[in-house]
Order: C-alpha cells, then sequence, then structure tokens
C-alpha cells in the first residue's frame, strides 16, 4: 500500500506531532509498506529526500500564517501523486484544504490531534471547511477518548471515529544511562530534581510551573527550546529562582533518556487544549517518573491517571502544582508507588500497538470499500 501523511513539519523539525509522523511512517515503511511524507520545508526551496526508507517531498514554503505554512508547491505535489491512502494530521488548514481540492487518494484518514485553540478568528473562516475534510474522511481517529468525547467538532462524526493513542518506542527511551543521569543530578545538588521536557510554547504553561517555584524546594530542569524562553528566563529573574533553574536546550534522541532516570518528578502544566495528548508523559512514565499533570479534558489526564502514575490538579493554578509536587516529593512511598504505576501505565502507549491498530482500520477500509 502507498501511505501518504501530510502535515506542516517533519524532521529534523522537533515537536510532539512530528515525532508521532516520523515514528508512525517509519515503522509503516519497515512493515513493507511505501510510504511518503508531504510536508513544507523551512525555506523556499523544494528538497525531496529518502530518510529510514521514507519518502519526504519538504515543498518551499511561501509564508507563514497564524502558524500555518503555506505552500503552493505542495498543492502541484499534491495533485501528482497517486497514493492509496491519505493520512491527515490535523490541524493543518492548508495541507487538508489541499488534499479536499486535488487530492486522489482512495481513502483518506485524519488523525485529529488537536482542536483549532489560539486562532480563533481563522476558525471562523475554517469552520465550513473542517466540517466538509471530517465529512469526506473515511475514518477518524481520536488519540485519546477524553479528546472524542470533549471536541466540538467530532460528535458530529462519532460513528466514522476511532480511538487509537500514540505511541512511542518504550525500549529506545527508557535506555539506562546511569552515568549520564548522574551527571544531571549534580545540578540539583542535595535538592529533588523536577524535569519538563517540550517545545516552549504558550499553552505549556510553563509559567505557571516557574510561578510555583518559591514554594517547591526542588531544582527545575527544563529540556527543550522555543518562543517562550526569554519570557520564561525573565520570570524566573523576577521571582527568585533562577538560581533553581537549568535550561538545558534542545538535546539529542540518545542524551533524553538520561534527562529522565535523572528526575524525581515531571511536570506537564500545560495550560491549553492545545496540549492535546503529551507525549513527553509517555516518555517519563516509561522511566518509572511519577508525573504532575492537568486536567484540560483532554488526553493529559488519560495518559497520567490521578493517583495510578501520578497527580492531576487544575491547570493555571501555581498553588495546586506546588502541593502536588511537595507531596510526591515528600512521601517516598508515595512515590515509589506511583514509579510502579507510571511503568505499567507505559505499555499502552507502545508505538508496536498503535501501528497494529493503525493497521487494522486500514484493513477495516479495504474490506469494506471489497
Amino acid at each position: 500500500m502507498h501511505i501518504l501523511h501530510i502535515y506542516k513539519d517533519y524532521y529534523p523539525v522537533v515537536g510532539g506531532v512530528e515525532n508521532h509522523v516520523r515514528v508512525l511512517a517509519e515503522a509503516q515503511a519497515a512493515a513493507g509498506h511505501q510510504v511518503t511524507v508531504l510536508t513544507t520545508n523551512t525555506s523556499w526551496r523544494t528538497q525531496r529526500m529518502t530518510l529510514n526508507d521514507v519518502q519526504v517531498i519538504k515543498c518551499g514554503r511561501l509564508a507563514k500564517f497564524a502558524s500555518t505554512p503555506l505552500s503552493l508547491r505542495l498543492i502541484a505535489a499534491l495533485a501528482q501523486l497517486r497514493p492509496d491512502l491519505t493520512h491527515l494530521h490535523f490541524p493543518y488548514p492548508f495541507g487538508e484544504v489541499a488534499q479536499l481540492l486535488v487530492g486522489r487518494s482512495r481513502y483518506t484518514v485524519v488523525m485529529y490531534h488537536s482542536d483549532i485553540v489560539r486562532q480563533a478568528r481563522l476558525l471562523r473562516l475554517y469552520k465550513p471547511w473542517l466540517r466538509r475534510i471530517l465529512a469526506k474522511a473515511d475514518r477518524i481517529i481520536a488519540t485519546s477518548p477524553a479528546y472524542l468525547a470533549s471536541s466540538p467538532y467530532l460528535a458530529e462524526f462519532a460513528e466514522k471515529c476511532r480511538v487509537i493513542p500514540l505511541g512511542i518506542d518504550l525500549a529506545a527511551i527508557s535506555r539506562p544511562d546511569p552515568a549520564g543521569a548522574a551527571a544531571l543530578r549534580v545540578l540539583a545538588g542535595s535538592r529533588p530534581l523536577v524535569l519538563f521536557v517540550g517545545v516552549l510554547r504558550y499553552y505549556k504553561g510553563l509559567q505557571y510551573l516557574i510561578q510555583a517555584l518559591p514554594q517547591v524546594p526542588a531544582h527545575l530542569l527544563i529540556v527543550g527550546d522555543g518562543p517562550q524562553k526569554a519570557d520564561l528566563m525573565a520570570l524566573a529573574d523576577q521571582l527568585g529562582v533562577r538560581n533553581r533553574i537549568t535550561f538545558a536546550g534542545r538535546v539529542s534522541d540518545a542524551a533524553l533518556p538520561a534527562c529522565y532516570q535523572a528526575g524525581d518528578c515531571f511536570v506537564l502544566p500545560a495550560s491549553e487544549r492545545s496540549e492535546a495528548f503529551g507525549l513527553a508523559q509517555v516518555e517519563a512514565l516509561a522511566n518509572g517518573l511519577p508525573v504532575v499533570s492537568t486536567e484540560l479534558g483532554t488526553g493529559t489526564s488519560y495518559v497520567n491517571m490521578d493517583g495510578i502514575s501520578g497527580l492531576v490538579v487544575p491547570p493555571k493554578d501555581p498553588a495546586a502544582l506546588a502541593e502536588a509536587l511537595n507531596h510526591i516529593l515528600g512521601d517516598d512511598a508515595l512515590r515509589a508507588r506511583l514509579a510502579q504505576g507510571a511503568r505499567e501505565r507505559a505499555q499502552l502507549f507502545n508505538a508496536e500497538r498503535m501501528m497494529a491498530q493503525i493497521q487494522a482500520l486500514y484493513d477495516e477500509l479495504l474490506t469494506e470499500r471489497r
């Protein structure tokens, strides 16, 4: 089967959706499928390459509007492709409209990662197209039961929605690295080490975590980079906690397991529904790290179950974050129980399981058409 994935960015651009598309595409190629990823480049040039048996077409970018890359070359490239199945990764409005207008695949699957949250004006214009795309799709994948239940756009098409949680390579992310972890532990000195991993975007809610830090006697390790970094560093200076925060920037995939293994607790203080799942939580769970996350009505509290693998608190609430962190860090027995629950919970989110469920969905479409 020739499978085409469409999303706005692809490796080496990092992010939750970008990482998922890469894992899925490479796994499908390894399973014997012909796999193409149609995406945009960070420049005006179009590049074609093969990465781990995946054909990647990075179309020249004309401009960027409301976080959406625009590329006329993507439309032209899509019109020339004849895949058996197109797998859209929503939201990417430009790519979705392009598929609706010129896509020629026999089947269309929409992976519904998140509602459009911040771009309210764009959504008003896009809503009729959104409904047309979902109506035309053969199947829609929601990444958690919570998102399927809470999204106002999926309810209308519930009969063709399927829940398939995202998955990662659990063995790779939990590969033991005691030396690397020990080196990172030095940052905290005698204090506990609290960890955050992710792109520093507005919806991650890191400002609330930094506001909680004066009440938490721990060192905070922030792994990742992004547009909020300067503001977060200024806030840390203002609150007098800059000396207890390490902004590590982006680290390699090989160095990431050590970050999780060095930590005593992981935090995802997300503040908006744009945080639909939180794959970094899965990485933390796989390493037996208790998680503190926020209740957004999305998949974040499906991944991290309150009282099982960590604690779930209200969003935008520094006091609640501080209380949860102090509860876990101050109770060895609780931390050990949550660590065990974390490892067990992580098994639901392995790449092999996700792949099998997505392949079963593809097979279901083929059977129906016959």
